[in-house]
């Protein structure tokens, strides 16, 4: 047996483990690694289970093209000549800005890079996106006008350092149970205090000192009132505010309008826990918050985040160990995606594309002129702009939006109406029906390259195995589609030398090396080859100087409930699966814990409405109708409907509102009007 370390393709933990390869080459399990600093010689039960997707039958293994209707087997050479043909084609009829290009947050920083810089450098557009735009981009925008950088300002390690710990829209030991399992570990052997805002009775809840049940969309309301109640009481960190902030007397004046009475009855909750909250939070030594993405996904995600950033900044609570604010990241390298300018705006390193002096720069580093100067298309504009017959042509890397994305009867006719369509994957997809060219990509364990982890931890991924078929690694085919188009400048002869590049351009990973992270990687910013890392981000000083308090008013989610539609619907995730289903419903064990797409509701809404458990149910709102089975729980509030959205046969996201955050363009996934009635 062969053991390779890597690391796990699931969530942002970040995660190292071994990949155990028989005599014959086939990839046969999994061990943990006792040495990794995240992991401890422990995995979840998606780690445990990351080799089983690797030989699935249903994996892409050769390139198809649309002929006649029907997809065809093709070469190599014959499907990457069409895609530069038909890309060129439309720029030449339509203009640069008519094809757009969605990178993956489960691919390399590498193949991050260079599909950044396919977009930008060969095709002239800033038409490129990914995921971030649906789970965290209020992360990224929110952090960086609070701190000047839009990333997890501590490590992991630090969950065990805290001595209060604000758990918001994270369902923590479901979504990153090794993270969860810190904090618990935390709560139980050190006597840290635990608060819990969050209207499902996750498992975290039932440790907690103070579990908040607000009304979803409600975040800016409750975080208001806690910072209220600390000023009105004297517990700011005066000595914080005074040295290392500005802005705070603006702060204080919108403050003001949420006392715990005004804040409690908009979140649909008792003043005393308002109180509760602020007192325990202002009183520890060193208090941290973790939030994931029920915090992001709303119309007002940019607003949600910065009153994090505003009540972490209040009481001093940033740029030490255990203490900060703490984005969880969903998936594998959807912080090294961002990392990469994976983005409509910046180049890597969160350069701008507005600056003419970035622009220089990176047109030297590349070898090309006059690289696009406004920002592009976002994953959410770019659906509308394709609908509207805006869009003519997308590139298509990794992402599954006809699952993950908001409203599917919009994604469906933006699909629709669009003329050409490149996939690129490693399995087909309800996406990959729509496409004119599909092209096998080499899985996680098939290739080279590193994953950002949410600690900001970039990490190796390493080759175990041969890719599958005539598949190739992603890195690989957009270096030949760049080629073919007629660009030399992507021209490597391994991984390492894209992080060789990368590293040139983008001053946070500039001491970054394959040599360098072998083991247990290292944290950005790591700006030159003797630098150690960062562990904690803001010490002494915040990366945009002074951090900027920047108070919100609340606003309410763009659909509430109403007689017609009397439920709030919340989407999300499920332990068992991970995304869209691609890889864990291709996984036997996993797929056997969760097979059916399920909606928890309220035993007393169940009660009243007649409706028992694993009874099939539809679910409805304006968009639409789905058929899914009732999971009656005390986890559901009266009111709130939680459904996954891993399930094809049952797509949460056929109901869910295509209303965007007005910054980040971030759709709400956490708050739409529903009704449900019986299936049976």
């Amino acid at each position: 047996m062969k053991k390779v370390l890597t690391t796990c393709p699931y969530c942002g933990t970040g995660c190292m483990f071994y990949l155990v390869v028989d005599d014959d080459g086939t990839l046969v399990g999994v061990e943990p690694s006792n040495e990794h600093v995240v992991a401890k010689g422990q995995l979840c039960v998606k780690g445990w289970n990351a080799y089983h997707f690797v030989n699935h039958p249903d994996r892409l293994t050769q390139p198809m093209i649309r002929r006649n209707g029907k997809m065809e087997p093709a070469s190599w050479d014959e499907a990457l000549n069409l895609v530069v043909s038909k890309f060129k084609e439309t720029q030449a009829k339509h203009g640069n800005d008519s094809v757009a290009f969605f990178s993956s947050a489960k691919t390399t920083n590498e193949e991050n890079y260079l599909m950044m810089k396919l977009a930008r450098a060969v095709f002239k557009t800033n038409n490129v996106d990914h995921c971030a735009r649906l789970c965290h981009s209020s992360t990224v925008l929110g952090l960086a006008a609070t701190f000047g950088s839009g990333a997890m300002t501590n490590s992991i390690s630090c969950m065990e350092q805290a001595d209060c710990i604000l758990v918001t829209g994270s369902n923590t030991t479901e979504q990153h149970p090794l993270i969860g399992s810190r904090i618990i570990e935390n709560v139980t052997n050190n006597g840290a205090k635990l608060i819990v805002a969050d209207n499902r009775k996750i498992r975290l809840a039932r440790l907690a000192d103070i579990h908040v049940r607000w009304k979803n969309g409600t975040d800016v309301a409750f975080l208001n009132g806690i910072m209220n109640v600390i000023i009105s009481e004297g517990l700011e960190d005066k000595e914080f505010i005074k040295t290392r902030t500005e802005n705070y007397e603006e702060l204080k004046k919108i403050i003001a309008d949420y006392p715990p009475e005004r804040a409690a009855e908009i979140c649909g909750i008792t003043p005393k826990e308002i109180v509760d909250v602020a007192r325990m939070f202002a009183a520890a030594d060193k208090a941290m918050i973790v939030y994931s993405m029920g915090i992001t996904q709303h119309t007002h995600g940019v607003d949600n985040v910065k009153s994090c950033a505003n009540l972490a900044m209040l009481t001093g609570n940033i740029g030490l160990p255990g203490t900060g604010v703490n984005p969880l990241r969903g998936q594998n390298n959807v912080q090294g995606a961002c990392d990469m300018g994976a983005l409509n705006g910046v180049f890597s390193g969160y350069q701008k594309v507005v600056d003419p002096t970035t622009r220089e720069k990176f047109e030297k580093a590349w070898s090309v002129e006059n690289l696009p100067a406004e920002p592009g298309l976002t994953i959410t504009t770019a659906i509308d702009a394709a609908a509207e017959g805006k869009l003519k042509a997308l590139y298509i890397m990794g992402e599954n939006p006809m699952m993950s994305d908001p409203d599917q009867n919009h994604v469906r006719e933006a699909m629709e109406k669009l003329e050409f369509i490149v996939v690129q994957d490693i399995f087909p997809t309800p996406t990959s029906e729509y496409a004119d060219v599909i092209l096998p990509a080499a899985s996680y364990a098939e290739k080279n390259g590193t994953f950002t982890s949410t600690e900001r931890r970039v990490q190796p991924v390493r080759k175990a195995i041969e890719p599958v078929g005539q598949s190739r690694t992603d890195w690989e085919i957009l270096c030949d589609v760049a080629q073919r188009a007629g660009y030399d400048g992507m021209k490597y002869n391994s991984a390492s030398e894209i992080m060789d590049e990368v590293a040139t351009v983008t001053p946070i990973y500039g001491g970054v090396s394959y040599e360098r992270i072998d083991q247990v990687g290292l944290q950005w910013p790591c700006l030159d080859k003797d630098h150690p890392g960062t562990p904690v981000l803001h010490s002494g000083k915040f990366a945009r100087g002074l951090g900027m308090f920047s108070p919100a008013a609340y606003l309410p989610s763009k659909e509430l409930p109403d007689e017609q539609y009397p439920f709030v619907l919340s989407t999300g995730r499920c332990y068992f699966h991970f995304h869209t289903g691609t890889m864990t419903r291709r996984s036997q064990m996993l797929d056997r814990e969760e097979r059916f797409p399920y909606v928890e509701i309220s035993i007393e809404d169940a009660k009243e409405l007649g409706i028992y458990d694993r009874a099939w149910i539809y679910v409805a709102t304006r968009r639409g109708e789905v058929k899914v089975m009732a999971h009656v729980t005390d986890v559901a509030k009266k009111g709130v409907l939680f459904m996954p959205f891993h399930f094809e046969e049952g797509p949460a996201n056929l109901l869910t509102i295509n209303a965007l955050d007005p910054i980040a363009k971030i759709p709400e996934y956490k708050v739409c009007a529903a009704k449900i009635r019986s299936a049976e």
